[in-house]
């Protein structure tokens, strides 16, 4: 059995609240879970201490017995200190934009500039 480590969303429409739960791969976002290790309140600004509640001695089990976290899931028990940090993929160069736009851009902030 795969287990996950994700996010079920619950709350309100437009409030979202989200449980933080470890749950069999195959089963549904908000469906069927084994245990809720902790909980995560977007609404909340970053520094509040509610924003972010995790069971880390729970989360440390789960992933001693092989449970994947999810992107998100990681980014918390990164800075729980639980998992090393995800490296930050730079943006393709390919998405950048190409030349002529570059020059639009370049005479567009030189006459800003020049006002």
């Amino acid at each position: 059995m795969a287990l996950k480590i994700r996010l079920a969303r619950g709350g309100a429409k437009k409030r979202p609240f989200y449980s933080i739960v470890i749950a069999d791969a195959r089963s549904p976002r908000d469906g069927r879970f084994i245990e809720k290790i902790g909980t995560y309140n977007p609404m909340l600004p970053r520094e509040d201490a509610q924003r972010i509640v995790l069971n880390a001695e729970r989360a440390k089990h789960w992933l001693s017995m092989g449970a994947q976290p999810t992107d998100r899931v990681v980014l918390f028990l990164a800075n729980a200190g639980l998992v090393a940090k995800p490296e930050i993929r730079e943006t393709p160069k390919k998405s950048a934009p190409k030349a002529k736009a570059q020059e639009r851009a370049k005479a567009a902030a030189a006459a800003a500039a020049g006002e």
